[in-house]
This record gives structure tokens, C-alpha cells and sequence, in this order.
């Protein structure tokens, strides 16, 4: 029986709760199909970890992170902490330290569940959404000038690349001709159709 060691990172507000959820879930799966396990390691990063230790999660985190087959993350972001310091002191380091840049999110209503839209059956959605997860809003470029003075200024760059485009495109395309219905269609708030490649 394989066993899938799986991190688990809460986070911060709604993840509280959806991680032990999602990992309920994850055993009620196991145990029905008898043919795998699941090891979960709890992390407490996020922003009780930063009011106790200053930084969202510990320096060799990714360390802890590096031979897990998964990890199960929450969300990141907390009222009293800036957004800058919960994104790029967590979420933004795990996913450029492993250089994940797929986040596949997918959409499906389930049988027996009274989702939102109500005409909706569940032959009607299924998709799958990718969004780039390391370049666009991601890439880091931008900061604050002047600080705490009148002609403060601050910038926050959407720098795509050509590498970071192109490989998720590639990705989008490869999931889409894997399903029944072979559709693509390509949304993005910053990557523009009017690319120069």
C-alpha cells in the first residue's frame, strides 16, 4: 500500500479550518479504497507563527517541506499583518522555492451537493482552471520609495516572461487534450492576448 506523505500548512483565517477538513476527506478516501494511506505532518506557519517568531515561517522550511509528496495548503493573509509580509514570507517562498508555477484548481459540482448554481447539474462543470503561480503579480518586482515622506511613491510591477508564459500555456494545453472535452480557453487579468511573442 503506497502512503502519501502530505504537509499540511493551514495558514491563516479560513484554512484553520478547510485543511482538517480537507484532510477528513483525504482518510475517508483512503479508507474506501484500501489500496493507499495518507501521513500528514502539521506546520503551524502563518501569522501566529509570525507574532511569536517574527518571520511567517522558519528559514529551513523548505527543508521540512522538500521530501513530502504533497502539501495542503490553506490560505495566507491576516488582518494585522501587512500583505506583503503573509504573501511573500509564505505562500510566495513555497511556491518559488519549488518553483510551482501551476496552481490546478479544479471545478466540478458534485453529486448531491446544492451548489450555488442551482440549474447547474454536474455533467454541466466540470473544468479546470490553471493560473500561472511565479511570474505576473508573482515576480516580486515593485517596492516603496521615500518612505514616510510627502512624495512617497510606490510601485508593483506585473512582469511576465516569455519562459513563465509559455510553460504554463504548454501545461493548459497538455491538461486540456487529457479530457473528454478537448476545450481551451485562455483568461488571464495579466497576460494579455497583444503578447509580443
Amino acid at each position: 500500500m503506497k502512503t502519501y506523505k502530505i504537509a499540511c500548512i493551514p495558514g491563516d483565517g479560513i484554512g484553520k479550518e478547510v485543511v482538517p477538513a480537507g484532510q477528513t476527506v483525504l482518510q475517508t478516501l483512503a479508507k474506501a479504497s484500501n489500496s493507499f494511506a495518507f501521513e500528514f505532518e502539521n506546520f503551524g506557519w502563518g501569522g501566529d507563527w509570525y507574532r511569536t517568531h517574527g518571520e511567517m515561517m522558519p528559514q529551513n522550511g523548505l527543508d521540512a517541506l522538500r521530501h513530502k509528496d504533497a502539501i495542503l495548503f490553506g490560505s495566507a493573509g491576516d488582518p494585522d499583518i501587512p500583505d506583503h509580509i503573509t504573501l511573500w514570507g509564505l505562500r510566495l517562498k513555497i511556491c518559488q522555492g519549488f518553483d510551482q508555477y501551476a496552481n490546478v484548481r479544479p471545478t466540478r459540482i458534485l453529486p448531491g451537493i446544492d451548489g450555488p448554481l442551482k440549474k447547474c447539474k454536474t455533467e454541466d462543470l466540470n473544468w479546470v482552471i490553471v493560473r500561472e503561480n511565479s511570474v505576473g503579480e508573482y515576480s516580486g518586482v515593485g517596492g516603496r520609495v521615500h518612505q514616510g515622506h510627502p512624495t512617497e511613491a510606490a510601485t508593483d510591477v506585473c512582469m511576465m516572461t516569455r519562459a513563465g508564459v509559455e510553460r504554463i500555456m504548454r501545461f493548459a494545453f497538455k491538461l486540456a487534450e487529457s479530457r473528454p472535452r478537448k476545450l481551451l480557453t485562455v483568461v488571464t487579468k495579466s497576460m494579455h492576448s497583444a503578447m509580443p511573442w
